[in-house]
């Protein structure tokens, strides 16, 4: 870590991704927040992230892109862009919701634009030694960051309404492409295949069919994400209808949630290095199981362990997979294995929401807990199933430099 920090490019980027983070998990709560109170409906709440998903659709495009151009103006392009489609939410209101939802949806796609950029991006700028210690550091600043940004979102909202919000984002979006910037790194011009289109975007997912350890790990998130969506809107009835609290009150939850995060991103190296990525992504869905459980009885002390404990499995998961791909895959092919993984779990994290967000209002929230702890539990005892083979703990991929993978949560 010391030697990562000392990497003048790694501490600006790095920097900026962290205040990006604080802009982008205030808007998510807060605009879920402000439709609720607008609309007084759980599932309009739910659908603000559901449309968030559905910009992240366009991933196999924005993966070839981030492969096929330099990294370090398209990631300065696409901030801007954020930050001027984000201030477009002023125009919403009352007789407006209807507009958050498309913002949102161009929002979800800059998103996956960013991150495979990103991917991209820190293959060339950090030797392979530091990109372990950077994508900890993005997992702990993209989750951890929840400790205070819900807090902040939330009791923005509640004070002043949505455009003190709306502004902190779009200023971080701003700072984000200020960083980058300013960094020093010499990004030599993407390689062109030659290859035709349509192989050059289903390269990454033919690269992932072909590679049994990423081929696993598709499968147990899509099995898991059938259901993880449902966290997009059940919050929202656990709370007004278990704990008998204010819309506003899921911005402590989400703080908890937050404090979990840091705990997992500090354990996450340690019990990785014991075990293996396929073991702390099998401990992660079994721990976000529990989580689901002690969330029905609705009884404060054990909803907020029970949100400590899932913030922990959502970074291990993460840590798990991310380490999982890098080790797997060719630099020149990270952009667009990124894409692959991020399109793959969209699609049943998309269905999941929407479905929860229709299941909500007719189902006791209570009911799709219990339904969401088994149907992880499955996608855990899948992945415990496969006989792991002996290049599970191995590089496959030498002498190549790798960077950080899209993740759920």
């Amino acid at each position: 870590m010391r030697a990562l920090l000392a990497h003048r490019d790694a501490r600006l980027y790095l920097g900026g991704q962290a205040l990006s983070t604080i802009g982008d998990s205030a808007l998510w709560l807060a605009m879920g927040i402000w439709v609720k109170i607008l609309t007084g409906s759980s599932s309009a709440a739910g659908l603000v992230f559901f449309a968030f998903s559905c910009g992240i659709l366009l991933a196999p495009v924005t993966g070839l892109v981030a492969d096929r151009v330099r990294r370090r103006p398209l990631l300065i392009a696409a901030n801007l862009a954020a930050a001027a489609g984000v201030c477009c939410l002023l125009l919403a209101g009352r007789g407006q919701v209807w507009l958050i939802y498309p913002i949102m949806f161009g929002y979800g796609a800059l998103n996956s634009l960013i991150t495979s950029a990103q991917t991209a991006l820190l293959a060339v700028m950090l030797p392979a030694s530091l990109l372990g210690e950077a994508n900890a550091v993005l997992q702990m600043a993209a989750m951890g960051l929840r400790v205070i940004s819900p807090l902040l979102g939330a009791g923005l909202l509640a004070l002043a309404g949505p455009v003190p919000v709306v502004l902190l984002d779009a200023g971080t979006f701003v700072l984000a492409a200020g960083a980058v910037a300013a960094l020093r790194m010499r990004e030599p011009a993407p390689a062109h295949s030659g290859a035709r289109w349509r192989a050059e975007v289903t390269a990454g997912i033919r690269y992932i069919g072909a590679t049994p350890a990423l081929r696993r790990l598709l499968i147990t998130g899509v099995i898991a994400l059938l259901v993880f969506g449902f966290f997009e809107t059940v919050p929202y009835s656990l709370v007004s209808q278990g704990l008998h609290r204010a819309p506003a009150f899921l911005g402590l939850l989400e703080a908890v949630l937050g404090a979990g995060a840091l705990a997992g991103g500090v354990l996450a190296a340690p019990v990785m290095r014991r075990t293996s990525e396929r073991a702390l992504l099998a401990l992660a869905l079994l721990t976000a199981a529990a989580a689901c459980l002690l969330l029905i009885p609705a009884w404060l002390p054990v909803v907020m362990a029970a949100m400590v404990l899932l913030g922990l499995a959502i970074v291990w998961f993460n840590v798990g997979a991310i380490t999982l791909v890098q080790r797997r895959t060719p630099a020149d092919l990270l952009g667009r294995v990124d894409a692959a993984l991020t399109i793959a779990i969209a699609v049943p994290q998309t269905a999941s929401i929407a479905l929860g967000a229709a299941l909500v209002a007719v189902v006791d929230y209570r009911l799709l807990l219990a339904v969401m702890a088994v149907v992880i539990a499955i996608s855990a005892a899948y992945l415990s199933g496969a006989r792991e083979q002996a290049g599970d703990r191995v590089d496959q991929v030498t002498g190549q430099s790798r960077a950080s993978v899209s993740t759920i949560g």
